[in-house]
């Protein structure tokens, strides 16, 4: 099991290599805001576990392994945006925070009842203005 600093890294890196095909420390450090140094430690430890697979000079590119658990962590990540975009969290900046604090203690059944939640919601509008209507007593989504 990976740690949250671990997950991430992995995100991080998943969505760097899906926009350019790989990721570089400079890159993951930008993106994470840590130095380089925490970067290159934690490459070698995602390398070590068979995550990453580092070629020197050109970047670092996911496993096989490592770009399936990126692709559930950054699902789990959108998820839970929405979720919270839903309950009216409009403040992007507010909603990243958030989900950066509760993404990595959120069980795989709480997630599923939130993935759940949040497509019923979206295939049943008329509903969740109702329910936003009747839980913070404004008229419809914000």
């Amino acid at each position: 099991m990976a740690t949250p600093s671990q997950e991430d890294y992995l995100e991080a890196i998943w969505r760097l290599t899906a926009e350019k095909g790989y990721a570089r420390v400079s890159d993951i450090a930008a993106l994470l805001g840590v130095s380089r140094a925490s970067v290159s430690k934690m490459t070698r430890r995602l390398h070590e576990l068979g995550l990453l697979a580092v070629e020197r000079y050109r970047g670092l590119t996911l496993t096989p392994q490592g770009r399936s658990q990126g692709l559930r962590l950054l699902r789990r990540h959108e998820i839970l945006e929405h979720f919270l975009h839903l309950l009216g969290v409009a403040d992007a900046r507010l909603v990243w925070h958030d989900v950066e604090g509760i993404e990595h203690h959120v069980g795989p059944e709480s997630l599923a009842r939130i993935a759940a939640l949040v497509a019923y919601a979206e295939a049943h509008p008329e509903w969740w203005a109702q329910f936003r209507t009747g839980a913070d007593g404004r008229a419809g989504p914000a």
